[in-house]
């Protein structure tokens, strides 16, 4: 869909100025009739660029009042409304995409990427503010940029804390209602970018991604930013779960009806906080996506010095999770894009695993062989397993073997990297046998270095699957 900043003639333009009209009344005001007016001013939005059957994107000026009512909205109404609509905006109308892609004559064609330079976007990422005027932005409902989203992430991070989550007002709320579109803006951004630049290796696609811009600017502290992002998913994921029981017992209990605008409040939380959650994951994909787009234009010298260095985003999470494995538990159970996590989970292993210097008969494996399957094969030794436990601890290593067990068979064929070398559906049936063997020796390997180690629910599940995986294909 071309996108296009200009309006349809001048029926266009008046009907944009009566829009406009509708929320300049309510001014700054909070009272029943601005409310009224900023939801009569949205719906006007939405009628015109979603409902209509010749609808147009809005205007710079509309999306920026409809952003405005997301930032700095005093009732949930209106900020439930305004994430919803903008939400729709940004899938209707995406800033970037890629032309013919759904044109049969254009199959052989590599896709054009376009741009629509001209539109409107709530990142200002090449702004040199200073700290007064981003908070004046802040305070007025501007557009943000990298020093601002940092702010917002140590905002979520004050959500996610225990003692604070079961007591978040709306202003919490609207933080992680913001951060979800943000994410969303950088995820459509970027997702088109990343495709054309795998057809085309034009770094220069991806250096202009609103992503890398973000995570380039000098006004963040980018491995902080990572460590506070980690600590957000894995403390939602945990109250989360610690809510929704307490919700339930809520809702079970006598005279709920009394509490009935608490317990509403409470499941939007909830909600919102689960999708806050999901939007992490997708924030940590992409940076992971972006890592390893550039260090493939790293080896074909297409980066420049003023690209910078950044390290791996991966590379950054190990270390946390190493560092604080009270949160390896979360971070396994929250995030779910199947390939990351196995890579993360491989590399974790692969950080432990006691690599013997000369290839024997019982390590009948190479040191090189960095999968995940490489992984599990060393474990069929127990000197090595007995160290790697010691190194990790016994509950770790079944974590890190159940969710990349499980990670493994989420994966799609194409990425398993056990079976990339031959498609046929006979090898990738034997690929996926020799992993269960291999995965069953492990945990059996485990449990001859430690008689009185205890196979966790996780585990047991793994085991039933693996074997009856076997059983089934053999």
């Amino acid at each position: 869909m071309e996108i296009s900043g200009n309006g349809k003639g001048k029926g266009r333009g008046v009907e944009e100025e009566n829009i406009l009209a509708i929320i300049a009344a309510s001014g700054t005001k909070d009272t029943q009739d601005a409310h009224e007016d900023r939801i009569a001013f949205l719906e006007a939005v939405r009628s015109v660029s979603i409902l209509s059957d010749d609808r147009v994107p809005p205007s710079y000026k509309l999306c920026q009042e409809v952003f405005k009512i997301l930032r700095i909205g005093k009732s949930l109404e209106l900020i439930m409304a305004s994430y919803q609509l903008l939400d729709e905006l940004e899938k209707a109308f995406p800033r970037v995409h890629l032309s013919n892609v759904n044109k049969p004559q254009s199959e052989n064609a590599i896709p054009e990427l376009v741009v629509a330079k001209e539109a409107w976007s709530p990142f200002v990422v090449s702004m040199e503010h200073s700290g007064c005027q981003r908070e004046a932005d802040k305070d007025k409902g501007g557009q943000i940029d990298s020093y601002g989203f940092h702010l917002l992430i140590q905002d979520l991070i004050n959500v996610a804390d225990e003692t604070n989550f079961q007591q978040s007002d709306t202003k919490s709320l609207q933080n992680m209602l913001l951060f979800q579109y943000l994410v969303s803006v950088l995820e459509s951004d970027f997702g088109p970018r990343n495709n054309a630049n795998e057809g085309t290796m034009n770094w220069n696609l991806l250096r202009e991604s609103l992503l890398n811009m973000l995570l380039g600017s000098r006004k963040i502290n980018y491995r902080s930013l990572v460590k506070d992002c980690l600590a957000i998913m894995c403390k939602l994921y945990e109250n989360c779960a610690t809510f929704s029981d307490d919700l339930m017992h809520l809702e079970n209990s006598v005279g709920v009806s009394d509490n009935d605008s608490n317990t509403s409040v409470a499941i939007a939380l909830l909600e919102v906080a689960k999708n806050t959650c999901i939007a992490m994951q997708k924030f940590f994909t992409v940076i992971m996506e972006l890592d390893t787009s550039k260090k493939k234009a790293e080896m074909n010298g297409c980066t420049r010095r003023a690209d910078g260095v950044r390290t791996p985003i991966v590379e950054l999470i190990l270390d946390e999770l190493t560092y604080n494995r009270d949160i390896l538990h979360s971070f396994l159970q929250a995030y779910a894009e199947p390939e990351w996590k196995l890579e993360v989970v491989v590399q974790y292993l692969w950080k432990y695993i006691s690599k013997p210097s000369v290839r024997t008969r019982r390590t009948n494996v190479s040191a090189d062989d960095t999968t995940f399957g490489g992984a599990l094969k060393f474990f069929s030794n127990i000197t090595i397993a007995r160290s790697t436990t010691k190194n990790i601890g016994a509950k770790e290593i079944q974590l890190l073997l159940v969710h990349g067990f499980q990670a493994y068979l989420s994966l799609p064929s194409k990425h398993s990297d056990e079976v990339v070398s031959s498609p046929s559906e006979e090898t990738k049936s034997c690929s996926l046998i020799e992993i269960c063997k291999d995965i069953i020796s492990s945990f059996k390997t485990l449990r001859e270095t430690d008689k009185n180690m205890e196979i966790s629910a996780f585990g047991k599940e793994v085991l039933f699957t693996a074997a009856t995986i076997i059983s089934v294909k053999s």
